[in-house]
């Protein structure tokens, strides 16, 4: 199945959607998920769609996500998965032992067992590079660079591109 027809297959029939996008924006493609709810953001979705940048403490809206009871939660995050970078998939949760997530302080595979949710899908996005940002080096440019695009690489921001397009078609 393609991965249109996985979200389409998981949309379906949603009453009350959270979209949560995990990443540090300072690691360069380790912002693609900030980047997308940012766009996300920009559009006209529907009102049962809550858009949340978790960045990389996504354990701190555990609370808000039970209070706001969801019927559907997609979390975006890079992660290594031995893809092309800017490749994603749907990944399951038994695979969260298999691939690489280091930015955060909880481990997602622990954060989506606390959630205690049926209808969690993960968004993985392979990411080019996740070096710290060395924001003193940049200077003016660099933070012009930073509010522009996150400082994605191309690959990934295409990719971002393309998830965002998505789900715009299909919310």
């Amino acid at each position: 199945m393609s991965f249109k027809n996985e979200l389409i297959d998981f949309l379906k029939d949603y009453e009350k959607l959270i979209i949560l996008g995990i990443g540090n924006e300072l690691k360069f493609d380790d912002g693609v998920g900030p980047f997308i709810i940012s766009k996300l953001n920009e559009l006209n979705l529907n009102d049962d769609v809550l858009l949340i940048n978790a960045q990389t403490v996504p354990e701190n809206f555990t609370g808000k996500i039970r209070m706001e009871k969801p019927s559907h939660i997609i979390i975006i995050d890079a992660c290594l998965m031995g893809l092309s970078p800017g490749e994603f998939k749907i990944v399951n949760e038994d695979d969260f032992v298999n691939i690489g997530i280091s930015t955060h302080s909880m481990s997602l595979s622990y954060f989506v067992k606390f959630l205690n949710h049926d209808n969690i899908l993960f968004i993985g996005i392979e990411p080019e590079t996740l070096e710290l940002i060395d924001q003193d080096s940049l200077g003016v440019l660099g933070a012009d660079l930073m509010d522009f695009n996150g400082c994605l690489t191309e690959n990934v921001e295409r990719s971002a591109n393309e998830i965002i397009n998505l789900l715009e078609e299909i919310l």
